[in-house]
């Protein structure tokens, strides 16, 4: 770093926030470096001493992204928020932030990153990136409800994106969706009377959930990482 870099660029690859959030948080006052208080666009170097809301950050030396099954219990939040939440569960080696929730109810695929930037990318409605789920419903599955799944549905004072939805049993599907509305298909099928029995994901982008067992993690083969951000990079 013999030319610095601008400090968003190194709080969002050292895993605190996005550049967008290390902007605010700058603004805000909340970073020093070198015991003063930073302005956007200040540049940061191999011996610069960086505090962030009170606490000394160090940059990472690489960035990794985890796959993880999140069980059914466990909470996407902070293990200082709630008692059950999966960092309380589960250790990482790495500062790690989830990617996109999970519900408490709802089990799958949860994409565990240090990269700041990947995140928020990944997470950004605009980008309709896909995310697939295999979902079991308390009744049989009608043409008429497969149909209006697809078609959009009046949730949260908006109407749903057009999805994928095949069916895959008398009572189950599965489900493509480009949007993360809270609890968008648990309302989407409520909409219809029908109440979600499980709900698990099991892809997002090209990361597939295989059979990772419930409550345990995996890094990302140097191959779906590299196509991860690819497709990320092209939005």
């Amino acid at each position: 770093m013999e030319d610095g870099i601008r400090l968003n660029k190194y709080l969002s690859e050292a895993g605190v926030c996005s550049r967008r959030q290390a902007d605010k948080d700058i603004a805000s006052g909340f970073v020093k470096v070198d015991g003063i208080v930073a302005e956007l666009g200040t540049k940061v170097f191999d011996t610069s001493e960086v505090i962030y809301k009170g606490r000394k950050i160090k940059k990472q030396l690489s960035t990794v992204i985890y796959a993880m099954n999140k069980r059914i219990g466990q909470v996407c939040t902070s293990k200082e928020a709630d008692k059950d939440s999966l960092f309380h569960e589960t250790e990482f080696p790495e500062r790690v932030v989830y990617v996109g929730r999970l519900d408490k109810d709802s089990s799958g695929l949860l994409l565990l990153t240090n990269d700041g930037d990947l995140a928020n990318a990944i997470q950004k409605a605009k980008n309709h990136h896909e995310k697939e789920y295999h979902v079991r419903v308390n009744k049989d599955i009608t043409e008429a409800f497969l149909t209006g799944m697809r078609e959009g549905v009046p949730i949260l004072d908006t109407v749903t994106r057009p999805c994928k939805v095949k069916k895959t049993g008398a009572r189950t599907f599965s489900i493509i969706l480009t949007q993360g509305l809270n609890r968008q298909i648990r309302r989407m099928c409520d909409h219809f009377d029908y109440r979600v029995v499980s709900l698990k994901r099991v892809r997002v982008l090209n990361v597939r959930l295989g059979d990772l067992r419930p409550g345990a993690y995996r890094k990302l083969t140097e191959e779906e990482e590299q196509e991860l951000r690819r497709l990320v990079d092209k939005d």
